[in-house]
């Protein structure tokens, strides 16, 4: 287990443990997010726990062209009873991110000190939302990271059925228009999977973030 000093720095990938750990402590200054991003590394803790960086192996991703979307899905976005908006309202969409009940977790990792991390580098536009609105009110989103090439989605909530799936949707088009290479998802879980998503492996994943 590595333990990050004030220096901006972490150890190669290849060097977690078998649950993605790879390194605690340090901070969540820009300089420190932007490298471990573009390292295939992410912060994720809850509160009143030192910060841990994962980088796990395998790694889960959607290439764009293997995007799922059900007849039933069809018929919802044909009927455009939703509005998409992108980065328009970041910090909000992250506040609600941060409060949806997820089964299996007792709290958040979305931290107030993650939160405003988090709003900084929306500042210097690397993060960014998806935004969808119902009537003029905000019923949906996700956020992540943009790196350029590669967009890491890292919380989603909906408010209403099918809100979060409209936004996945919405960045996987708006992706595929500007040529990305993949979505990163980061770890596994049903709903990603039922989406058209999969497991790669790190070392994979690790050469799509370097060929830019």
């Amino acid at each position: 287990m590595y333990f990050l000093s004030k220096e901006i720095f972490f150890p190669p990938v290849s060097e977690a443990y078998s649950d993605g750990i790879l390194a605690i402590g340090g901070d969540l200054s820009p300089e420190r997010l932007i490298l471990a991003y573009n390292m295939g590394i992410f912060p994720w803790f809850e509160e009143g726990e030192p910060i841990y960086w994962w980088s796990p192996n395998p790694r889960m991703v959607l290439f764009l062209n293997e995007l799922v979307v059900s007849k039933s899905m069809r018929t919802i976005l044909n009927r455009n009873i939703f509005t998409v908006t992108f980065n328009q309202n970041f910090r909000e969409v992250i506040l609600n991110c941060q409060k949806i009940k997820r089964n299996g977790q007792n709290g958040t990792w979305i931290t107030p000190d993650m939160v405003e991390a988090f709003c900084k580098l929306n500042e210097l536009g690397i993060k960014k939302s998806v935004e969808v609105w119902q009537n003029d009110k905000l019923v949906g989103g996700l956020y992540g990271i943009d790196l350029g090439h590669v967009f890491s989605g890292e919380s989603m909530f909906s408010k209403v059925s099918n809100a979060s799936k409209v936004a996945f949707i919405a960045l996987v088009n708006q992706l595929k228009k500007n040529n990305y290479k993949v979505l990163d998802c980061q770890v596994y879980n049903e709903h990603l999977e039922s989406l058209g998503c999969r497991e790669i492996d790190r070392t994979d994943f690790i050469e799509l973030l370097k060929s830019k």
